[in-house]
């Protein structure tokens, strides 16, 4: 009798396979599905309590054919935030809160404005980028486009003085003094670093005209007081440019004839007092010859002339936009608690381009 052996192969059925290629099967066809039920949610209604627009077309609210979004990106690149190894100091505590742009938005999300109130560092730290400042991915739609923040900020360096400056207020939870100036000893005040000062980025105090040290009592700017939005108003303008870079097409709103940022000659005057404070410090040995900090123990107001020398020129670098009288007073100050040194020659002007 002869035995006749069945195919295993039966029309219209999967073949036998291994448990290991079912497996793999399974996978795959579930990874092709979650892909599917994505595009789907990105196109169409989603009712998944808001993880998704529910607007059809939501991710091409973004990402389409346009180019805002790689415009800006591109700018970005260019721009501070977006260059340079500042985020590498993120991995202190005290430093994640403003140089990650991850520790940022974590920061927000925790509810803590004072990044000194961060614990740990950021292992992966990243630059401030579009998701430092924008709600990137929270909808799926042109409402991620929505600041992390618009909060009125306590400036942590002082007691009771709060920036609120509208959408500036993003800025200004990272650009603000770290340290205020300290308290004379018997008339002495130690300058114990060569980064001793303010620390980087304290514009908003300059605006609000706090942060200086002496007896120079300073008001509110009016880009402050007059500038809807303040920052935000004058460094991204009506095109969002993200370079953060001042626009002169700013300022015409209200300086109509305005051809560059020395508006009145304001820049060429907080200049040259800060040429001046300078040669008087270094004359005076708190500033070596190339304009670095000598570390020492100095009289309280040559430590101010130094304070407010640092602040208005290396640190606010406006050269008195922000704040034209506090900035001219600081400087003013500084001058005169030091002994008098010639003014240095003005800096010829360099030749214009063609």
């Amino acid at each position: 009798m002869r035995i006749v052996k069945i195919p295993n192969r039966i029309p219209g059925r999967i073949p036998n396979r291994s448990p290991i290629m079912v497996f793999l099967s399974v996978v795959g066809l579930a990874v092709l599905l979650a892909a599917a039920l994505f595009l789907v949610s990105c196109g169409s209604d989603s009712d998944s309590d808001g993880d998704m627009a529910a607007a059809e077309g939501a991710c091409a609210d973004c990402h389409n054919p346009g180019t805002e979004l790689t415009g800006r990106a591109t700018a970005w690149a260019d721009s501070v935030h977006g260059t340079g190894t500042a985020y590498v100091r993120a991995a202190s505590a005290d430093c994640a809160g403003c140089h990650s742009g991850g520790a940022f938005s974590a920061m927000m999300a925790a509810g803590i404005q004072n990044p000194e109130d961060v614990e740990m560092g950021d292992p992966n730290p990243t630059r401030q980028d579009c998701r430092a400042c924008h709600q990137i991915h929270e909808t799926y739609s042109e409402a991620d486009w929505a600041l992390e923040t618009t909060a009125a900020v306590p400036l942590y360096a002082f007691t009771d003085v709060t920036y609120d400056g509208g959408e500036g207020n993003l800025c200004a939870t990272c650009h603000q003094p770290r340290r205020a100036f300290p308290e004379a000893t018997d008339g002495m005040v130690e300058v114990d670093s060569t980064h001793w000062g303010t620390h980087h980025g304290p514009m908003t105090a300059m605006l609000l005209g706090v942060g200086g040290a002496g007896d120079v009592t300073g008001s509110t700017g009016p880009h402050y007081s007059m500038v809807e939005d303040t920052c935000v108003t004058c460094h991204l303008g009506d095109d969002a440019s993200h370079t953060f870079l001042p626009n002169v097409a700013a300022c015409v709103t209200c300086h109509s004839d305005a051809e560059d940022f020395d508006i009145g000659g304001v820049q060429t005057e907080v200049q040259g007092m800060l040429d001046h404070l300078q040669a008087a410090l270094m004359a005076a040995g708190l500033l070596d010859e190339e304009g670095g900090i000598v570390v020492g123990t100095y009289p309280e107001a040559q430590a101010a002339a130094l304070w407010n020398w640092i602040y208005v020129g290396t640190e606010d670098k406006s050269e008195g936009v922000h704040n034209p009288s506090y900035a001219k007073a600081l400087l003013q100050a500084g001058l005169d608690a030091l002994p008098e040194v010639p003014a240095p020659a003005p800096a010829e002007e360099a030749p214009a381009a063609h």
